[in-house]
């Protein structure tokens, strides 16, 4: 047996335990809040949907300590060079995609500081790839080419059992990488792969098994408070502001001159004049202005502080 076949046949063995721990997962269970959905007329029956989605981020302030340590993880693998892998298959996986794309145009950060793991790959965006989420051993080869022990990374599975996940989890671990598993059952969270568990116990679903539902809104909340934290602690932003922005059409040129009237208070035209001096860069031109230094002092600034925007004013005595 080679190294692939052992690997798909450890995963057949884990599939089996995977598949009786899916059964264990309050994903899975009958929700008898909604078992005469289908007798519903419309208006009730999305109050009743309602009903069961207002649960969710309750349950999301629940894993906050848990999610903080996963922040904290990726914030020192991000500044020593490291990087974030997403590991999902199906709505996990497709969410995954949709928080690391949207990274590169907000905090302009580099396109290879997130990585994507998507069981089945680009096309299971768009369409279900047959028993790709059962492959243990491609996701952890998925992770073994790209990963190294300095990264973090972040299994997605509602049940916490998925195997491509829990493969890409155990070769992460055994590559000395921190390792994350965002899931909706609390029965997966002592994993021996798994070095923070965030577990969002968002309950049975409204129609059972369907974990795209509130167990996905959960990943979507998740992965955005990750993300967006993440961000904040790295200083790519100033107050609640997207100082980060690359402005590449004209809608985003107008938005840096509103973000930068409002860090500033000056007025549009000296907003204007003062993002041609910086060449478009938003956080030059924000310190130019809060320092009252010229450009060149405040990229100065900002390169002395890895991009801290408040830590460069600090530096410049403002």
């Amino acid at each position: 047996m080679n190294h692939h076949e052992a690997r798909r046949s450890s995963a057949g063995g884990r599939g089996s335990a995977a598949d009786a721990a899916a059964e264990r997962s309050p994903t899975e269970l009958v929700n008898p809040r909604t078992t005469d959905m289908d007798q519903l007329g419309t208006l009730e029956l999305l109050h009743r949907l309602n009903s069961e989605d207002r649960s969710v981020p309750e349950a999301v302030g629940e894993a906050l300590p848990e999610l903080a340590h996963a922040v904290d993880l990726a914030v020192d693998a991000l500044r020593a060079g490291g990087r974030v892998h997403y590991v999902g298959a199906g709505t996990s996986g497709r969410l995954a995609v949709l928080d690391a794309a949207e990274l590169v145009p907000t905090y302009n950060v580099p396109p290879e500081w997130f990585v994507v793991h998507l069981a089945g790959g680009s096309s299971a965006v768009w369409s279900s790839v047959e028993n790709a989420e059962d492959d243990s051993a491609a996701g952890a080869d998925s992770v073994e080419r790209t990963a190294t022990g300095s990264d973090v990374v972040i299994g997605l599975a509602a049940s916490g059992s998925t195997p491509y996940v829990l493969g890409a989890l155990e070769a992460a671990h055994g590559l000395g990488a921190s390792t994350v598993l965002i899931s909706s059952n609390p029965n997966r969270s002592r994993l021996q792969a798994v070095d923070v568990a965030v577990t969002v116990d968002t309950g049975a679903e409204p129609l059972t098994g369907s974990t795209r539902m509130k167990a996905g809104t959960a990943q979507k909340l998740v992965l955005t408070s990750f993300s967006t934290a993440a961000m904040v602690r790295l200083g790519r932003t100033y107050s609640n502001l997207m100082v980060s922005v690359v402005a590449t059409n004209a809608k985003l040129r107008t938005r840096t001159v509103r973000i930068l009237q409002e860090a500033t208070g000056a007025a549009w035209p000296e907003c204007e004049s003062a993002l041609h001096e910086a060449d478009g860069d938003l956080k030059t031109a924000l310190v130019h202005l809060l320092g009252g230094v010229e450009v060149t002092e405040a990229a100065a600034a900002l390169d002395r502080s890895d991009g801290h925007v408040r830590q460069a004013l600090r530096a410049l005595g403002s």
